[in-house]
């Protein structure tokens, strides 16, 4: 990943950079990653972040429909 510095503003490239790792998803995986977690706890996990995922849509899909 890389951010340009532009006018010697470092603040302004660290927030860039944040953004981005942000956006792909960097400090999510650091946090699951700091510990061991079991095949079946991981399991579990992406089972309920599907079924969360699936329910944010249909909210969305209802909502733009006029529901």
């Amino acid at each position: 990943m890389q951010v340009i510095v532009r006018d010697n503003n470092v603040d302004q490239a660290l927030r860039a950079l944040k953004k981005k790792m942000q956006r792909e998803g960097i400090f999510r995986e650091m946090k699951l990653r700091r510990h061991f977690e079991k095949p079946s706890e991981r399991r579990a996990r992406e089972a309920a972040e599907a079924v969360r995922r699936q329910r944010k849509l249909m909210r969305k899909r209802m909502e733009r429909e006029g529901f």
